[in-house]
């Protein structure tokens, strides 16, 4: 069976795709990066899968398993989100895959800069003959995996801002009380993205004025780990965050204790945040979404950071308060949610 010659549109096409499955992995994968895979003989596609949950099969094999018909594998092209991993860890290597099955040519988006791979799958293909491409839609494939490649390049985890403001410029009442700026629908949206992220953080300030429970529960799927920036060690209550009901971090400059589901960790107190990413960083967390309140917003702003910012605008004043952080940064998205305006902002 010949092997159809296939322009750069179509190529362009079996990419999105997989990017597009790469994507149903999110929030499920974690540590490990974001991968689809899409396997195409003849033009046509014969497999495809992605990763779907962590220590499970990867999206190579899984897009193999797919194929209906073995044989067709001869000869096929696979296109993938990240290159096929070259080590044994969780599951034996993509591409020692791949080579058993004698596909003719593997396109990657990007190469994977973990070191335990770092080209090393590139090469192992190559070697055994497979013509492999790299760079095919490499900034889309990127932003996906924003995660996972700052992780790797800066060891620290992607960073959210993410904040509600009144159309006058305040996150709260003088008194704090910041109930509710966004609509019904916006928080929901936050709850989504809460099962997105690895972690979600906050100020002891905001404990004690709010008390939130730093939960998903507006939205199937899993709860991020509640991380507090406490460094007087001075929460003592019956605040949610230290119920035990969802694993917890508090970061003091006091001391440290380990309780189930609640860790208090003690970092350096003129290292502060540094010190919470690089622990957060060697707990394997990815991303961390934080939800302020504005003074801890604002310390993660000055210190640059950051990486990307969602701020919903509501179309309500306060007159006087709380004022809102100003990330600066470009504006990536900008989106009416009914009725509340959410601008993305990414870190230039």
């Amino acid at each position: 069976m010949r092997q159809i010659a296939i322009d750069l549109e179509q190529h362009q096409v079996f990419m999105r795709r997989a990017i597009e499955l790469a994507q149903l992995g999110l929030g499920s994968v974690s540590p490990n990066p974001l991968v689809g895979c899409v396997i195409v003989k003849d033009g046509l596609v014969i497999g495809e899968g992605w990763h779907r949950k962590y220590g499970e099969g990867h999206a190579e094999v899984n897009a193999v398993n797919a194929v209906k018909h073995p044989e067709q594998l001869k000869g096929a092209t696979v296109y993938v989100t990240l290159e096929p991993c070259s080590h044994f860890g969780k599951t034996p290597p993509c591409a020692d895959l791949l080579i058993e099955k004698n596909v003719a040519e593997v396109i990657v988006a990007v190469e994977d800069p973990n070191p335990q791979v770092a080209g090393q799958g590139i090469a192992r293909l190559k070697q055994a003959g497979i013509h492999v491409q790299v760079g095919l839609l490499a900034e889309e494939a990127e932003w996906m995996n924003r995660r996972f490649l700052t992780a790797m390049k800066d060891h620290r985890p992607y960073i959210i801002l993410k904040w509600a403001q009144t159309m006058d410029g305040f996150v709260a009442r003088e008194n704090h009380d910041s109930k509710w700026i966004s609509n019904a629908y916006s928080r929901k949206l936050v709850h989504k993205w809460r099962t997105e992220e690895d972690a979600i953080l906050v100020g002891s300030n905001t404990v004690v004025y709010d008390n939130p429970q730093l939960t998903a529960r507006d939205w199937p799927g899993k709860n991020p780990v509640r991380v507090v920036l406490d460094p007087g060690d001075e929460l003592d209550g019956n605040y949610h965050v230290l119920d035990g009901s969802v694993s917890t971090i508090i970061y003091t400059t006091i001391r440290e204790s380990l309780e189930a589901n609640l860790e208090l960790v003690k970092v350096d107190a003129h290292h502060y945040l540094s010190e919470v990413l690089a622990d957060l960083h060697r707990k394997n967390i990815r991303s961390v979404i934080i939800e302020g309140g504005a003074k801890t917003l604002e310390s993660f702003i000055e210190m640059n950071l950051w990486d990307e910012a969602r701020v919903f605008y509501a179309p309500t004043t306060f007159t006087t308060g709380i004022k809102a952080p100003v990330c600066g940064g470009t504006i990536l998205s900008k989106e009416d949610i009914l009725g509340d305006t959410l601008i993305i902002y990414t870190r230039d």
